[in-house]
């Protein structure tokens, strides 16, 4: 299975984007992880989307089109997911073709708080509802106090963490 991975995050050292690392790491075998940098993703305008998507949304909505699953690191700030994430989301849902239309997709998210990213990822769960993406629904994966379970190279070094993440992946694969 071709799956894509969306971090919700721009920041050099995110642990989101660790995380996504870590999944590339953790694919069931005869799959693959490929990571998408959203920060080419320009503020969205719908009077610049009337000309056409721009080069780096059209990028991404390829990207989903061609990928059997998206699995998207999700950041939480002020209770909510990231601004990064909503404006990408709302470039690629834009018509025609919304890639997110009967897409599998799993969420995750790293955190230093103890809630691990859960508040912003049921915000998300909301978000791709209305698109009619086909959330998974178990194994959820909120990494709280992501800060100790990363090295300071990126690298999940926690056991657990890892088992879930991996758990997550082989039930998208076999959903």
């Amino acid at each position: 299975m071709k799956i894509l991975g969306i971090s919700g995050s721009l920041r050099k050292d995110s642990l989101n984007t660790a995380a996504l690392r870590a999944a590339q790491q953790l694919v069931p075998a005869g799959s693959t992880l490929e990571i998408f940098s959203l920060a080419e993703i320009p503020i969205y305008n719908e009077d610049v989307r009337g000309n056409g998507h721009p080069a780096p949304v059209q990028k991404l909505r390829d990207a989903i089109k061609a990928a059997e699953a998206v699995v998207i690191a999700c950041p939480e700030y002020n209770y909510s997911f990231s601004g990064v994430l909503k404006n990408a989301i709302d470039w690629a849902s834009r018509p025609p073709e919304q890639p997110f239309d009967g897409k599998k997709i799993a969420l995750l998210g790293a955190s230093p708080g103890m809630l691990g990213t859960s508040r912003a990822q049921y915000h998300l769960r909301q978000v791709f509802i209305f698109m009619n993406g086909k959330i998974l629904n178990k194994p959820e994966v909120f990494i709280a106090a992501a800060d100790k379970k990363f090295d300071d190279k990126g690298n999940l070094t926690d056991e657990k963490t890892r088992e879930v993440i991996g758990k997550m992946l082989a039930a998208l694969v076999n959903s």
